[in-house]
């Protein structure tokens, strides 16, 4: 059946919901079916996208069923290798080939990568306290979602913080989340983000001084390419440690493995290399009795690509899910999972189980990211609006 399948020809889309803009990807056949994929890219979406033009425009003719053989070739071929933007155009192809095979074949891509393990996926909530200020204020939304049926949430607490932290802004995290845990009660599970910003020291300090709230998980306390450093603060602290969204391959995993520095980790569909790495990556990871959470801060294709690989492998420990969302988003990719009190159900259509609108897309065409603020800017959590809580989610 595969040498009937041939690549025809490509389009990507720039998406701009409110907050971040999404590059997505659709891949023609010869006979007509289409698949879809994702290498959203915050910050760098323009070159990501010029990435997978790039190399799209050299799989005209290509298989997509090999899609093992497509990786090995693109990874090899574009020589800088564990780049982040090679890696996550990479990753927009090598979904989108999953996607065709299973619409080929009239299967899930989960019954692709060694079949359904689990009908309903534990999600935790992100994005909910946009907008927020003060500690009340982020307690003020806690309850809102965990009354959505949510059981766990994450967010980040320390402000504009860069390697270090004054006493008063340690102060004001512990506030914020302590005020958090009172207002959600004990049985809540809470991860703390941090966005890789502190130093070991100050990163050692705050998982103190956050321990008696029951965190969870501490996701990337440390800037994420010092693995000693890491696990540095992994063997300092009583708190699990989580990271990995800003890994690419299995190459730098296993150097994270090797260290024995995370507890959970959190490969990213739409930048680790796509199914075809990040199944391999959770392999590894199940070997060190590491649990996987894929990070999913993207769009409505990476989080169906998550989806279909948390439905099929052993040690899925919970899925990210963003609970703030353009109301209008089913118009352009139509199909993608919805968490539901606080659980994803695996949809069992064909590939990854979504199609993207071409008109629908186009309507929303490029701008910078998150207003053109970043993690380093002062007042960032209350300056992100984005679109509405959609309902249900």
């Amino acid at each position: 059946m595969s040498d009937r399948v041939r690549l025809a020809d490509f389009k990507t889309f720039l998406v701009h919901d409110g907050y971040r803009t999404f590059v997505f990807l659709k891949l023609y056949t010869d006979d007509g079916l289409t698949g879809v994929g994702e290498g959203s890219t915050e910050w760098n979406e323009l070159a990501v996208e010029a990435a997978i033009r790039q190399m799209c425009g050299r799989l005209r003719g290509a298989d997509p069923f090999q899609t093992e053989a497509l990786w090995e070739q693109l990874y090899r071929d574009s020589y800088w290798r564990n780049d982040l933007i090679i890696n996550s155009a990479i990753s927009a192809i090598d979904q989108a080939c999953w996607d065709l095979k299973g619409k080929k074949l009239g299967v899930p891509v989960y019954a692709l990568l060694g079949g359904l393990r689990r009908e309903r996926l534990r999600a935790y909530a992100n994005a909910w306290y946009w907008g927020c200020t003060t500690p009340d204020d982020f307690a003020r939304a806690a309850r809102q979602v965990v009354a959505e049926g949510f059981t766990a949430l994450k967010w980040d607490p320390f402000g504009a913080a860069d390697m270090t932290l004054s006493a008063a802004a340690m102060r004001a995290a512990v506030d914020n989340v302590a005020a958090v845990r009172a207002a959600v009660g004990p049985d809540v599970d809470l991860c703390v983000e941090v966005h890789g910003r502190l130093a070991p020291a100050w990163a050692i300090e705050m998982a103190r001084r956050l321990k008696p709230f029951d965190p969870f998980f501490y996701e990337e306390p440390v800037p994420p390419e010092n693995f000693d450093a890491l696990a540095t603060v992994a063997r300092a602290i009583e708190i699990p440690v989580a990271t990995g969204e800003r890994l690419t391959t299995k190459f730098l995993f296993r150097e994270l493995l090797l260290r024995q520095a995370a507890d959970i980790i959190q490969p990213d569909l739409c930048h680790a290399g796509g199914l075809t790495e990040v199944k391999k990556i959770a392999a590894m990871a199940e070997a060190s009795y590491v649990r996987v959470a894929p990070h999913n801060a993207t769009g409505p294709i990476g989080t169906a690509a998550a989806v279909q690989l948390d439905a099929c492998i052993p040690n899925f420990l919970i899925q990210e899910y963003f609970v703030t969302q353009a109301s209008w988003i089913d118009e352009v990719v139509q199909g993608a999972p919805r968490a539901v009190r606080g659980e994803i159900a695996v949809p069992d259509r064909p590939g990854l189980g979504v199609e993207l609108d071409e008109a629908a897309a186009l309507a929303h065409p490029f701008k910078e990211a998150w207003g053109g603020q970043t993690l380093f800017s002062a007042g960032w959590q209350a300056g992100l609006r984005g679109g509405p809580k959609v309902a249900g989610a």
